[in-house]
Parts: structure tokens; C-alpha cells; sequence
């Protein structure tokens, strides 16, 4: 048995009771001239051998530290421990305290300043190289920690064994543990400096965890799927969003099919929903969150692992071979992500380092109410990183073509959903959350400037102004804006009773007046679907046919007006009931004609838009858009035209059950008309009543020198151009 000068009993006491703030003092090799010393704490150990020295080390009485002496030219700056252990058996380990620090001054520097936009190379865990020596290094930001440590399957989950280095100033704690590999699970052991209490956080920085419940990260592997998506990145750098046709079909990956009643994997989705998804003719598909979350009834919306797909349907190159597929079928992926609030799970971001860290300390700025959730800190540099990473790492590392920003308006308002009294003003007094206004620029500046053609596109319901305009004219600089307010004021009229919906007429041509303000995209998304919402389907009046005419009649207008196009997997086919996350969609219903004629219409209509520059090309500018009768309220009728590139589209659109014979439309260029696309067509479950080819007749109409007279369909619509 060794024994230890006094102050020393100090520290190695310390370090038993895991109170340790700097064990690289005490653990590893010393020199001293011609002499070193070893120290090893091994609380697994029964006996401990120095190998390089062919030499045992001496355990310090009453403790599980081992101690050699000897001539430093015996043992080597790296060097291996051989252990016999206390319930049998033996190991050989490289000591993890004979290594200097890993990571670099700068990236240290730049991640205080918030400006490190790979963070992830070197916080969290990942599979690392020194001095020829294969391992793990382990990392994460901690400032108010008094001792952090990795803990795991490889040291018994013993927060004693690892406890990382301090990176003084920064509040970044590392250790490279030599031996270790992918698949490893680990977390994080935190001793809070000033209270002293004990906690295992997940790493927030992990880039693939466990399947729930279980909440540890795992090591992941280097990448290892070879891309092949070269020509769609260079494709989509150079390409013309503004004028081109998006249309996105929104899917959340856990209930679009399901096999047996479990998930289908990353490479399944790849091989069934991809073609789906091409053959429909939609440009883009966006997931509901894909991020790891512990509660599969938050879909996603509550993450706990903001660097890592979750590990429901595979692993981080599953992940990648289905982003892949989508690129090779031409398909765009969009992620949901949430950077406006997380969970307050105890084993993820909630008081991290036993204080609020990533969250806002005060409760009227860091707590949403109403979700039960936290809201993120944006003044705080290291918090600003750690989003600013996330979302360049979803581009940078899985090839994703945008992001859709959660809840942004929770974002930008302190008094979200406060009463008065609630919500802390900012430095002007005002409203305004200063910080999240400057993290949302600067997340658009560095998205766009990195990722040409890719898009971030706002969830945002309220009249803060150029949303979607460059944030060098005062904008917030994203691509595209949900606009919440078509969707509410469309479903809202399409409620009504059709005898009654000449009163609401305004509800279809209100969003005309504002619809070039941002660039807009038109949502029918699953916020539309779920939680007594009901279907779209049932939320028409009438009998059957009615209902399924209202569907194909919603979409019509959806696809003819100016903006670029969203739809919720289900809606495509007219799913009957409310959108469950715990179930498929009802697939049983396609062998019914009217759901199958739905799907028919849709990508119909999806190959119409693609297909047509008057659809598409100026969605963003009142050049493409024209009323031609917009106060037709008694018939409940619209009329207006779409062009683009030389190429003018009439649309007329009859929101009653009620055949309009004879209806006249104004055009300005006389010829003979064609039916592109009728709602009503015996193919979609319509009645077929059409009009084939028409000839304008020279008697004005709608202030226009030629006219069209049209058999206008029941709750239909229909789209012509000149033959």
C-alpha cells in the first residue's frame, strides 16, 4: 500500500467522492527530472500494472488510486494500464489522463462568440485519432459545473472513472477515451458548483441516441453512405425558387404506413414513400420532426436531440440513403425544425448544467406557458451556436433543402401568450424579442450564403412585417411564409353551408389584397387534421358527393391561386377521420372510387402546376395574377387568370351545388378555349359535365372585348387555355 503526503489525501479524498474540478492535476504521468509518477483512479480495479514498465502500480490505502514511481525513460508519454478487476476477469486500457487537450484555442474562441458553425466537430462525442490511437472524444459545454464526467456502458456508468478536463474559460469540458468505438452508449454526469447537486443529462450535442424510452446518446459512426446527389446539389444552387414550381407534401414518417404495427425504417420509407411521392408529382417533401424526441404523441415538436434523426426508423445513414432516394426521384427534402422552445425532460436540455443554461433565467422569457416548455436563451452566444450548428448540420450532413422554422411567432413576441404582467419588455420598452429578431437574421444571412437554392420557410401567423424579405432591407430573410391566414379564412368559408356562402364571400378574395406583401406558401398542413379539428373531408357540408366535390374544389382553388402549395399526407385521398400519430392512414380507402379520384385529382393537378409556367412562374408578383369577376357573390362564383412566360390560363371556380349554364366570361384575346382540368370530371368521382372546346364570341363582358360562355360544373372548378 502507497501512501500520500496530506494535501494529497486531500485531492485523492476529492476525487473519491467525485468533487474533483481538475483531475488532469492528479491523474496521468508527472515527470519530475529524471523521475515521474503515475496516478491512476480505478474504482473497477483490483490490481493495476503499468505495461510499458512491466511494473505493478500501488493502490493508496483506503482508496481506489494506484501510484507508480520510476525513471521517467520507463514509461512513455502514452502508455497502457493492464487491470485486474474486482468481479474477475482482466482489461487492458490506455490511461485517457496521458493525453493533452483535443480540441483547438479557436474552435474554443470562435464557439464563446458564437460564430462556430461546426460545433458539432467537436462537442458531443465522436469517434477520434491521437497520437495513432483510436477512441472516443467526449465534449460539452457546462460553465457552472463543478465536475462533468461521461458515463457508460464501458466504465458501469460510474461517474468517478471519466471525469473530463476543464477548458477554463470557455465552460467546454473534454476527454479522449482511448479503446472505445462506435455503438458505445454514454451521458453526462454533472456536479453543480454551487448547489451540489448530482445530475445525468443526454448530450446535447448527440448525433444518435437510443430507441425510446431509453434516453442515452450512442457513439455514432464516421459517415459512411457515399452520396449520390452531386448533380441535385448543383442543380438546386442554381436554381430559381422564386419562379418555379414547390410543392410540398408534409409527412410524418411514423404514421404514414406502418408494417405490423411498427415503424417502417429510413431505407423502407425510402422504397415506398419516395416513388409515392414522385408519382403524385410533388416537387418537395417535408417531414414533421425528424430530430430525437422522447414523446411520440409531441411529433417531434418537443426535440431532445437537436443533431440526430431520430432512432425510430434507423440509424444516421438510413437517414441519409432516404434523403439520397428523394434527391435521385428528384424530390426536395424539408425538415421541420424547432428552434423556438424544448422539453423540460430531465435528462436532456431543462437546467443542463444544474442552472438555466440553453433556457432564458427568467421564467417570463424562458417558459412557454401554454406548451409547457422552454424557451431558448438567443442572447446567449453559446445557446445562438448550438441552433445556428443544428441547422447547418441537417444541410451540411444530411443534404436536407431547407428547413421549415417552427412557431416563429412565438419567437418574436415576449408577451406570446401572456396576459399583462407576464412578459418582460425589452431594453425599448416594447414587445419585441430583440434576440430572436437577430438569431433569425443571422440564421437566414448564414443559410442562404452557405447553401445556395436551399430555403428556410417561416411558420408565422401574425402581420410582422417582410418576413420572407433580405434582411439588408429590414426583413427577417426567409425564403417563404406560411400564410395562416389564407388557410383560416379558405377553411372558414368552406364550412359553410353553400347557401350561405355568398355572405363570406370576401373570404376567398381578402388575401388578394396582401398576398405579394410576402412570399407565400399555402398550407393545408396537419395542424389542420388533428386535435378536434376534424378531416378536411369532414369538414365539408353536405351529403357524400358534396363533401368529396368540396375537397376537389378546395384544391382547385388551392393549385390556381397565387403562392406556392402545401398538402398533409391523407389529404390527398380525402382520409375520412382526424390524422392519429399512433396509426396508419387509412389506406383501405383507396379501393373506393371517390378516395381514389382524389389522389387522381391531386396529381393531376400537381403535373398541371409543374407542367404550366402560368401556374407557377410568378406566384410572388401581382404580374401573374388577374380577377376577371371577383364580386360575383350571388353565384358564389370566381373567375380570374393565370400567366407566365407568354402563357395565360383562365380559371373559374363555382362554390355551389348548383350548375351555372351559359355563365359568361370576359377574355381579352379572342380563339377557341380547351379545358385543361375540370374538378368534375368523371375520373376524380365528379358528374362530367364539361365543356370541351369553346369559341369566344366579339360582345364584351367583365371590361374585356371578347367573351366565353361556359356550362360552370357544381362545386367545381375548371381551367382552360387557348387552343
Amino acid at each position: 500500500m502507497d501512501t500520500l503526503p496530506n494535501h494529497l489525501s486531500i485531492e485523492v479524498e476529492r476525487l473519491q467522492r467525485g468533487r474533483h474540478h481538475d483531475p488532469f492535476a492528479l491523474l496521468g504521468r508527472h515527470p519530475d527530472g529524471a523521475s515521474a509518477v503515475v496516478r491512476a483512479h480505478l474504482p473497477e480495479a483490483e490490481r493495476a500494472w503499468l505495461v510499458e514498465a512491466d511494473a505493478p502500480l500501488e493502490r493508496v490505502e483506503g482508496s481506489d488510486l494506484f501510484i507508480w514511481r520510476g525513471p521517467a525513460r520507463a514509461c512513455p508519454e502514452r502508455y497502457r494500464l493492464r487491470l485486474e478487476l474486482k468481479g474477475g476477469g482482466r482489461a487492458e486500457v490506455w490511461d485517457p489522463y496521458a493525453f493533452p487537450p483535443q480540441i483547438g484555442d479557436l474552435d474554443l474562441h470562435l464557439f464563446r462568440e458564437g460564430r462556430h458553425h461546426h460545433a458539432w466537430h467537436f462537442l458531443g462525442a465522436r469517434p477520434w485519432r491521437a497520437d495513432g490511437i483510436d477512441g472516443v472524444l467526449f465534449a460539452t459545454w457546462a460553465p457552472n459545473a463543478a465536475r462533468v464526467s461521461v458515463v457508460g456502458d464501458f466504465n458501469r456508468w460510474d461517474g468517478r472513472r471519466h471525469p473530463l478536463r476543464s477548458r477554463g474559460g470557455s465552460g467546454v469540458w473534454e476527454l479522449f477515451v482511448p479503446g472505445l468505438g462506435p455503438g458505445t452508449l454514454y451521458k453526462f454526469e454533472l456536479l453543480n458548483r454551487q448547489s451540489g447537486a448530482l445530475q445525468v443529462k443526454s448530450d446535447p450535442y448527440g448525433r444518435q441516441f437510443e430507441f425510446r424510452p431509453a434516453t442515452a446518446a450512442v457513439v455514432a459512426p464516421e459517415r459512411e453512405h457515399g452520396w449520390n446527389d452531386d448533380d441535385w446539389l448543383a442543380r438546386r444552387a442554381r436554381w430559381d425558387w422564386l419562379h418555379a414550381p414547390v410543392t410540398v407534401f408534409e409527412v410524418h414518417l411514423g404514421s404514414w404506413r406502418r408494417r405490423d404495427g411498427r415503424y417502417l425504417s429510413y431505407r423502407e420509407l425510402a422504397a415506398e414513400l419516395v416513388p409515392y411521392v414522385a408519382d403524385l408529382g410533388f416537387t418537395h417533401i417535408e417531414l414533421l420532426p425528424v430530430t430525437e424526441h422522447p414523446y411520440d404523441g409531441s411529433w417531434g415538436y418537443q426535440a431532445t436531440g437537436y443533431f440526430a434523426p431520430t432512432s425510430r426508423h434507423g440509424s444516421p445513414d438510413d437517414f441519409r440513403h432516404f434523403v439520397d432516394a428523394c434527391h435521385a426521384a428528384g424530390i426536395g427534402v424539408f425538415l421541420d425544425w424547432v428552434p423556438g422552445h424544448f422539453p423540460r425532460d430531465a435528462f436532456a436540455l431543462a437546467r443542463f448544467d444544474g442552472t438555466p443554461l440553453y433556457e432564458h433565467a427568467d421564467p417570463k422569457r424562458g417558459e412557454h406557458r401554454d406548451w409547457g416548455t422552454l424557451i431558448f436563451d438567443y442572447g446567449r452566444n453559446e445557446v445562438k451556436n448550438f441552433l445556428l450548428a443544428s441547422a447547418l448540420f441537417w444541410l451540411e450532413e444530411m443534404h436536407v433543402d431547407g428547413l421549415r422554422v417552427d412557431a416563429v411567432a412565438s419567437m418574436l413576441y415576449l408577451d406570446y401568450s401572456r396576459d399583462p404582467g407576464e412578459w418582460t419588455p425589452n431594453v425599448h420598452g416594447g414587445r419585441e424579442n430583440l434576440e430572436a429578431v437577430a438569431f433569425l437574421r443571422e440564421l437566414n444571412e448564414v443559410v442562404h450564403g452557405k447553401f445556395p437554392g436551399a430555403l428556410v420557410m417561416a411558420e408565422e401567423s401574425t402581420s410582422w412585417p417582410q418576413v420572407s424579405r433580405p434582411t439588408d432591407q429590414g426583413g427577417l430573410g426567409f425564403s417563404m411564409k406560411w400564410n395562416m391566414g389564407w388557410m383560416n379564412d379558405t377553411l372558414a368559408y368552406f364550412a359553410q353551408d353553400p347557401v350561405h356562402r355568398k355572405f363570406h364571400h370576401h373570404k376567398l378574395t381578402f388575401g388578394l389584397l396582401y398576398a405579394y406583401s410576402e412570399n407565400f406558401i399555402l398550407p393545408l398542413s396537419h395542424d389542420e387534421v388533428v386535435h378536434g379539428k376534424r378531416s378536411l373531408l369532414d369538414k365539408m357540408p353536405g351529403d357524400p358527393w358534396q363533401r368529396f366535390a368540396n375537397v376537389r374544389l378546395l384544391y382547385t382553388a388551392m393549385y390556381t391561386m397565387p403562392g406556392k402549395k402545401l398538402l398533409f399526407m391523407g389529404n390527398e385521398f380525402a382520409q375520412g377521420r382526424e390524422w392519429n400519430e399512433s396509426h396508419a392512414l387509412d389506406w383501405h380507402l383507396l379501393e373506393r372510387p371517390q378516395h381514389a379520384g382524389v389522389r387522381a385529382l391531386v396529381r393531376d393537378l400537381n403535373h398541371l402546376l409543374n407542367g404550366h409556367p402560368a401556374l407557377h412562374r410568378d406566384d410572388f408578383s401581382g404580374a401573374g395574377f388577374a380577377w376577371i369577376a371577383c364580386d360575383d357573390a350571388d353565384n358564389s362564383i370566381l373567375v380570374f387568370e393565370r400567366s407566365g412566360d407568354g402563357e395565360r390560363l383562365l380559371v373559374c371556380l363555382n362554390f355551389t351545388p348548383v350548375v351555372r349554364r351559359g355563365y359568361a366570361v370576359g377574355v381579352a384575346t379572342p380563339g377557341v378555349y380547351g379545358e385543361l382540368f375540370n374538378s368534375d370530371s368523371r375520373h376524380y368521382g365528379g358528374g362530367d359535365l364539361g365543356n370541351g372546346q369553346v369559341a369566344t364570341t366579339p360582345v364584351g363582358c367583365h371590361g374585356r372585348p371578347h367573351r366565353l360562355t361556359l356550362d360552370l360544373p357544381p362545386l367545381a372548378g375548371v381551367i382552360l387555355g387557348r387552343v
